[in-house]
């Protein structure tokens, strides 16, 4: 953001800033290991079991800034090159889909609601299309 008006307005604090950004990332990975065990599986695991809690943070840290807050992932891992992060992984669209659920469901949990609510479920679905990488058929 190029002014503390952008961040004012931004998805990221309509949403309530960094806690609720932040919940709104574990709630996703929450729903995804529960309910997308696939999709769960395409993640680095931790030894213990279950995704790996660094990738929780990355993925929290990159919302964050994504969402309009501080620019702290880009700072810290550069420019997110999501397309290029992404190559390695077939991202089919039932995979998108399977995201897509998860963050809806996450949206609902945390109780995103009106227009920004509206926007982000978009911009989300936008963004996860733009990743697949496996054709249909």
């Amino acid at each position: 953001m190029n002014s503390v008006t952008d961040e004012i307005d931004s998805p990221f604090a309509q949403i309530g800033g960094r806690a609720a950004v932040e919940r709104l990332a574990a709630r996703f990975y929450e729903r995804m290991e529960r309910d997308e065990p696939a999709l769960a599986a395409l993640h680095r695991q931790a030894a213990g079991g279950g995704i790996d809690p660094r990738v929780k943070e990355r993925f929290a840290l990159f919302l964050v800034g994504w969402l309009g807050g501080p620019q702290e992932y880009v700072e810290k891992h550069g420019h997110p090159r999501l397309r290029m992060r992404h190559a390695p992984v077939a991202v089919d669209a039932a995979m998108r889909d399977a995201w897509v659920r998860c963050m809806r469901g996450a949206l609902e949990d945390c109780a995103v609601a009106g227009p920004v609510r509206a926007f982000l479920e978009q911009r989300f679905a936008e963004v996860a299309d733009f990743l697949r990488n496996v054709p249909e058929g």
